[in-house]
């Protein structure tokens, strides 16, 4: 019989994190005399009480470590249980939102997708503007957490590639997660702190710099102003670029450039492929609006390459109305979301690595064709590729394909223009952030979309962050008896 207990307990144990991280924007809102505190204070008290006991009640539970099922159940709950007690400050503090708004603004923003349901940011208190920093900030920590500890000894769509990564993380995976969480964290929080600084430097103000840091490392893309980062052009842009880039590259790289090893980051393949394919989406995107819009290449240059990183990334943020610059454009900077940025990074989407995978396959498949006799091996990187990396790199790419149909095909029925559905499917599965359509608000907002709209959002952001597969497995019954 699977034993619950072990999971019960972390999401106990990560629940009462959560509580007490809500005595921040307690705190904050305290600090400035307003009554919103009140709020973050009862919410917290909820979290931190409900956290504490089944963590309590579990306690001595983890003596064994977690098995394969139990770490599938830890992964795909916490998306679901961990945006239900932060969702509660959003309805009995500001804006007072309604059930369904209020989960939809916590699993957006720890999903790091950064869609948003709220209007009037400019004038909501410091401390939701912060919290929704937070979640963001939180769910990049964890899924890199997951997508280096949990997915790849899961073998879900070709992360078991990663096992030699750097991390060893075969066998017992409880053992392994304190010391690759630490690393992770000291490469989190110098990200987050430099591009704080960085922000500050060029001319943000410290709240607001405080809050794009967070959002920029975590690739969420919530902003503290309805105008996002179009509130923040010139030499910000090229600052939050920096980032975004960094924050989309395998943390694995960046634990070993920031530990005096260089070289595996400028030799890492899939690095090599990210920055090579947003230069080229920059590049013939830049060359389509010189030729048909009015505007000095400077600034054509710096808002095409901001907006196209922040997509590439999942980032979210925008500084231009994307839409506006044509189909061509459009349809590129929808396909370089598709791709996403490199695996094991706080980025979201199919990733760089799959891609490079599954044209390496292709490219292998032809040469067969021409020499059925010739027997290669596909590598990737130097690296030999094993035939269950491939085929769960399929499978992903299937699955992938056929969730983002289903949710575009119901967003449609639910009563959105087809562009619209087309756009919110393609952003929710993918984690990035902005809709395109008719009904999406001047600020980017979702607010009128209809509830069963919103709730088909929400299946794709949760699906899109864990994978797919991570979550789909659950419904198979052998897996279950296995």
């Amino acid at each position: 019989m699977l034993d619950l207990r072990p999971v019960i307990y972390l999401v106990g144990l990560l629940t009462f994190t959560l509580g007490a991280l809500m005595l921040l924007p307690m705190a904050l809102d305290l600090s400035r005399g307003d009554p919103n505190w009140r709020g973050f204070a009862l919410s917290g008290f909820a979290s931190l009480l409900v956290g504490g006991l089944l963590a309590g009640a579990t306690r001595n539970s983890l003596g064994v470590g977690l098995g394969r099922r139990q770490s599938f159940l830890l992964a795909s709950s916490l998306w679901l249980v961990l945006p239900a007690f932060a969702s509660v400050p959003f309805m009995i503090g500001a804006p007072q939102a309604s059930w369904t708004d209020a989960y939809f603004e916590a699993i957006s923003g720890m999903t790091t997708t950064g869609t948003t349901v709220f209007v009037g940011l400019d004038d909501m208190p410091r401390g939701v503007l912060l919290w929704r920093s937070i979640l963001q900030w939180l769910g990049g920590l964890g899924i890199v957490v997951v997508a280096l500890v949990f997915l790849p000894v899961l073998r879900v769509g070709g992360m078991q590639h990663f096992q030699s990564e750097g991390f060893d993380t075969l066998g017992k995976i409880m053992p392994r997660v304190y010391d690759i969480s630490r690393a992770l964290l000291q490469v989190y929080l110098a990200l987050t702190l430099a591009a704080i600084i960085a922000y500050m430097a060029f001319g943000m103000g410290g709240f607001d710099a405080l809050n794009h840091g967070l959002t920029t490392v975590a690739t969420g893309g919530f902003s503290t102003t309805d105008q996002s980062f179009a509130a923040f052009t010139g030499p910000l842009e090229y600052v939050s670029v920096l980032f975004m880039v960094l924050a989309g590259l395998p943390f694995i790289r960046l634990i070993q450039l920031m530990g005096g090893q260089p070289t595996a980051l400028l030799q890492d393949v899939q690095v090599r492929a990210f920055l090579r394919w947003i230069a080229y989406a920059v590049g013939v995107i830049v060359l389509y609006r010189f030729a048909t819009e009015e505007g000095t290449l400077l600034d054509i240059l710096r808002g095409t390459l901001f907006n196209v990183v922040t997509l590439f990334t999942g980032t979210g943020y925008g500084s231009e109305d994307v839409s506006a610059w044509g189909d061509f454009p459009l349809m590129v900077v929808m396909l370089v979301g598709f791709i996403g940025a490199c695996t094991a990074s706080t980025g979201c989407s199919l990733k760089v690595f799959r891609f490079l995978v599954l044209f390496e396959a292709i490219k292998l498949r032809m040469r067969q064709l021409g020499s059925p006799h010739q027997v290669v091996a596909l590598r990737l990187g130097g690296k030999r590729l094993e035939e269950d990396v491939v085929s769960s790199v399929i499978v992903m790419f299937t699955a992938f394909a056929g969730i983002f149909a289903l949710l575009a095909a119901a967003l449609a029925l639910s009563g959105l223009d087809t562009r619209t559905a087309l756009t919110a499917a393609w952003t929710a599965i993918c984690n990035i952030g902005p809709a395109f359509g008719p009904e999406v608000g001047p600020t980017g907002a979702v607010d009128q979309f209809s509830t069963v709209a919103k709730w088909l959002m929400m299946l794709g952001m949760y699906l899109g962050r864990l994978e797919v597969l991570a979550v789909l497995v659950l419904f198979f019954p052998r897996f279950w008896r296995s």
